[in-house]
């Protein structure tokens, strides 16, 4: 009896080792000096722990979004002061901080001790890749806040500096009416920086003159907001309700640089307040959108007039990044501008 039970428990090792081989086979059968590999199969927690790491090293698993994005502030400073600036950190802080990823990623990012901080050939690569990371991560915490309340409760809005001051006092009051439980943040900005402040998903949204759309950027038409002539209270036209455009001297035009178009005049790139203040004191005349008409016809020594005829002016547009997760949002965001711009006087709908 004893000795059965001991051949019975030997047959059971050797199973038990040969269930532990597995045999890799080339052309359908076993040779000598075949590949023998064996991979124990786990289950739960052990088995995702061990495929992460075979994915993913340690030093890389400790990088956090935090210093992804302090590199991605390296890259668009081009400096790591004004970069340790824009991110509140000690410039030493930040280059540990920027070592400790490049470390992690085992290659250098950034060309060091120029005037200007540039990427390596393959730094390049990696930053897109980095892009692409806190991107993610941004629509992940968006998709997460989404559902229960709209814009997932704050809406990142970028404003040209001469239109928001004289648009957003009537989008005040029916916005949280319409949306409540957001937030409207508001940036003023220049139209082309808002545009790549949108693309690098710093805003939500942004109202601008229409242009081309970049890709991946999504455009509805709102309204179009014609210029007026801006005059001295002295000017020989200050009398007048309207003006025609060929009783303006071109050549004493003083024009926002938004709104000159062939170059005639001296172009200034200065907010619609102190353009009105060089008309006061040199003279001459301004075109201005029509929405600032009552703030600037307030100024001392300013007079408005309309332009008769086809005014020239400016079409108004909403843009948002395709890939939102606000998409329906922003279309109802529209709807209320249009609303709005069908009831302040001189603007017209269009799209």
């Amino acid at each position: 009896m004893l000795d059965r039970q001991r051949s019975q428990l030997s047959r059971k090792r050797r199973v038990i080792a040969a269930d532990r081989l597995a045999v890799s086979r080339v052309g359908g059968g076993g040779r000598p000096g075949c590949h023998i590999a064996w991979a124990p199969e786990r289950s739960g927690t052990n088995a995702f722990h061990d495929m992460q790491h075979s994915m993913i090293s340690t030093a890389l698993a400790a990088v956090s979004l935090r210093d992804l994005a302090l590199v991605q502030a390296v890259h668009r400073q081009g400096s790591f002061n004004s970069a340790a600036r824009a991110m509140h950190i000690s410039p030493s802080g930040l280059s540990h901080q920027v070592q400790k990823v490049e470390q992690a990623l085992g290659a250098p990012l950034f060309e060091r001790g120029g005037r200007k901080v540039v990427p390596t050939a393959g730094g390049q690569r990696l930053l897109e890749r980095i892009d692409a990371v806190l991107a993610a991560a941004e629509l992940l915490q968006q998709a997460a806040r989404a559902g229960a309340v709209a814009f997932g409760g704050e809406l990142r809005l970028g404003v040209p500096a001469s239109l928001g001051p004289y648009l957003l006092p009537h989008l005040i009051a029916p916005f949280p009416q319409h949306f409540p439980g957001v937030r409207l943040g508001i940036s003023e900005g220049k139209p082309r920086g808002l545009l790549r402040r949108l693309h690098e998903a710093e805003l939500d949204a942004v109202l601008a003159p229409l242009t081309p759309a970049a890709s991946g950027i999504a455009m509805q038409p709102l309204f179009f907001e014609p210029w007026e002539a801006m005059l001295r209270a002295d000017h020989p036209l200050a009398g007048r309700r309207s003006v025609a455009l060929d009783q303006l001297e071109k050549a004493d035009a003083i024009l926002m640089a938004e709104s000159h178009a062939d170059g005639d005049g001296h172009v200034q790139d200065v907010s619609l307040e102190s353009l009105a203040a060089l008309v006061s004191l040199r003279g001459g005349h301004a075109l201005v959108p029509a929405l600032a008409h009552e703030r600037l016809a307030s100024k001392p020594d300013i007079v408005l007039a309309k332009i008769r005829g086809q005014a020239p002016g400016r079409e108004i547009a909403l843009y948002w990044r395709e890939a939102t997760p606000w998409g329906t949002d922003l279309v109802a965001f529209a709807k209320l501008l249009r609303a709005l711009a069908r009831q302040l006087p001189g603007l017209k709908l269009v799209g």
